[in-house]
């Protein structure tokens, strides 16, 4: 049996899997995300990969017990990673990762020596996006957009069944393309992102982003009060409850979520033209976001009819941590 083990590296959590050769799960945990501790992050993942392997009887260089491999030293399997940034091709040092701890950390070869194997390293969007591409929501596309609606905003790209990277390392990194057009749409103006840049469509379209841009509506309308008290306390969940309770505040903010969605949707399909969009993350869950995206983009995409699918994601959350055993 050849093992996968994939790890998915979040925000908030840290998530192991193991896959036998077909794809079937053997083993899924998951722990806290330690916060802004970069030596702790490392203790857990090694702890979860043993944890992996010792579920289901394998040894340390990820063999079961008994099985030699085609070459000696050579394991039987390898340990993909995905994480919310991407590794520099010149240094080894992660960049661009929202996890800013990772930042400027040897991350792979840092892994690589606490477990004695070889480690695959990808952004958690190309994960995602693999997971799709493979056994999901997109198999058998030619190409294939994972969007990642979450904490942060990413993207990866499959083509033909593989995840492309780039020669940078940010292919489909479309969260930090500028949103300019939207942006001073309720009088909010000058965002700046984690990473530097205005406008970025992360500060948008996340979770964080719908929550800040719905209370900054609110105190616009001198609401001090408005259901929740002090308006700051707002989260993507409940602005989509009220929305569809019927509050009109909510809905005003869903619907330039909606198009702002739509408008950098088109963006992307303009360039890779892909044959299905799938979306991921904690916002891939709001369901009128399938009917709403698809109807309001068209006037921004340059052909006279579009039949790019924008679906939900068959492993929902596990999309992820899949992609990354895939990768092995």
């Amino acid at each position: 049996m050849r093992l996968r083990i994939g790890i998915d590296l979040g925000g908030t959590k840290i998530e192991v899997i193991a896959l036998d050769e077909h794809g079937e799960c053997l083993r899924r945990e998951r722990v806290a995300t330690p916060q802004d501790d970069y030596a702790a992050t490392l203790q857990a993942i090694v702890g979860l990969v043993d944890l992996a392997k010792s579920s289901v009887g394998a040894d340390e260089t990820g063999r079961p017990p008994g099985r030699k491999c085609p070459e000696e030293g050579t394991p039987s399997s390898h340990i993909g990673i995905g994480i919310p940034g991407t590794e520099s091709a010149e240094s080894g040092l992660i960049k661009n990762a929202n996890s800013t701890c990772l930042n400027g950390k040897p991350l792979r070869s840092d892994l690589q020596r606490l477990l004695g194997c070889e480690i695959r390293l990808a952004n958690d969007a190309n994960c995602f996006a693999l997971s799709e591409a493979t056994d999901g929501a997109g198999a058998g596309a030619a190409i294939l957009f994972g969007v990642i609606l979450g904490t942060g905003v990413g993207g990866g790209v499959v083509a033909n069944g593989q995840a492309l990277q780039g020669i940078n390392g940010i292919a489909g990194e479309w969260g930090h393309n500028p949103l300019p057009e939207f942006a001073s749409e309720i009088g909010d103006h000058d965002r700046i992102c984690y990473c530097g840049r205005k406008h970025c469509v992360e500060l948008y379209l996340s979770g964080p982003g719908i929550a800040h841009d719905h209370t900054h509506a609110f105190e616009l309308q001198n609401q001090p009060h408005h259901r929740h008290g002090s308006g700051t306390d707002w989260t993507a969940q409940a602005i989509v409850a009220a929305a569809s309770a019927g509050n009109a505040l909510c809905e005003a903010t869903m619907q330039r979520y909606e198009r702002r969605l739509a408008r950098a949707l088109a963006g992307v399909i303009n360039i890779l033209d892909p044959d299905v969009i799938v979306l991921g993350g904690g916002l891939s869950n709001i369901e009128r976001l399938y009917e709403n995206v698809p109807r309001l983009w068209s006037p921004y995409i340059f052909s006279d009819t579009v039949k790019t699918r924008l679906v939900k994601p068959m492993h929902g959350d596990s999309s992820g941590v899949r992609g990354a055993a895939w990768l092995a």
